[in-house]
């Protein structure tokens, strides 16, 4: 994992300066709609006040008034953690596994103290925190494996908001790969035998299939985060429903942790706003 020093790489196409870095205003929770462009309104989706029951989740997947660490030390723990982890699945040690598996997604949400307080931010923060309870549900020795899917798939309905709220542009041809390969690796398990998992699989699919749409819609680390996420799950599914392999456990771990870290970046490095104008301005958003 790669971490950058702050905000500095923010890419910013319109004339409106970026929130300070340790700002705590949340413009979803507390401000007005986020204008875009030279001065002129964006048509995308519109920020509205957050409902009570939101307001609570996101600023409870902030980490507040913990001490802020160096990215450098971050990437260090982050590395560690993972190293150690694969030694867990090597030598097949479950105590070890369970404490390390979780810390590399838990840097990142430290990680993004250091950006700005966007709404893009909370809701990525509220995905990765979704995502280390997920990891720790299914690293636990008990068949937890829906409520781990539960947890991964509240962290795509996350992703899947932060996505939206750049744009909301119908980016056919990401509709058409993301349905299709749904599809495709839904008819593989189902074709195998989901049994009382078969519902559960098709939300999750469902989700996720959404999720890899406006991903792709927003473009960048966005859709790389996605596309690793999308091959950890489909990977996960074969090992479990289709045919196991010896490398799964290390092929999953790792697509999946250089995903989060792209879904990650992607709220640190996005660009702001764009606009284009091509019959009329319109407001548009790449993560």
């Amino acid at each position: 994992m790669a971490y950058m020093e702050g905000d500095k790489s923010v890419l910013c196409r319109t004339s409106a300066a970026p929130a300070p870095a340790y700002s705590r205003v949340n413009p979803l929770l507390h401000g007005p709609p986020i204008v875009v462009g030279a001065g002129l309104p964006a048509k995308g989706p519109v920020q509205k006040e957050a409902k009570p029951w939101i307001r609570s989740m996101l600023e409870a997947a902030q980490p507040q008034g913990l001490p802020m660490l160096r990215p450098s030390h971050l990437m260090i723990l982050a590395l560690t953690a993972a190293a150690l982890y694969i030694y867990a699945l090597a030598s097949d040690s479950t105590l070890l596994a369970l404490p390390a598996k979780p810390i590399p997604v838990l840097t990142l949400i430290a990680w993004l103290r250091s950006t700005p307080a966007t709404p893009y931010r909370r809701w990525i923060t509220l995905g990765l925190a979704f995502s280390v309870l997920g990891d720790i549900l299914l690293a636990i020795p008990a068949d937890l494996f829906v409520f781990g899917l539960a947890a991964f798939l509240c962290a795509h309905l996350a992703y899947l908001r932060a996505y939206c709220s750049q744009t909301l542009r119908p980016a056919l041809p990401a509709l058409l790969l993301s349905g299709i390969t749904g599809i495709t690796l839904l008819g593989v398990l189902a074709s195998h035998g989901l049994g009382p998992l078969l519902i559960p699989v098709v939300l999750y699919a469902l989700a996720i299939s959404a999720m890899l749409w406006r991903a792709l819609a927003c473009g960048g680390l966005a859709a790389l985060g996605a596309c690793l996420f999308v091959l950890s799950d489909s990977l996960i599914g074969i090992d479990r429903f289709v045919s196991p392999f010896a490398a799964a456990p290390y092929l999953i771990i790792l697509t999946y942790w250089l995903g989060q870290w792209a879904i990650a970046s992607s709220a640190s490095h996005r660009t702001i706003g764009k606009v284009l104008t091509q019959g009329g301005a319109s407001g548009v958003r790449s993560c």
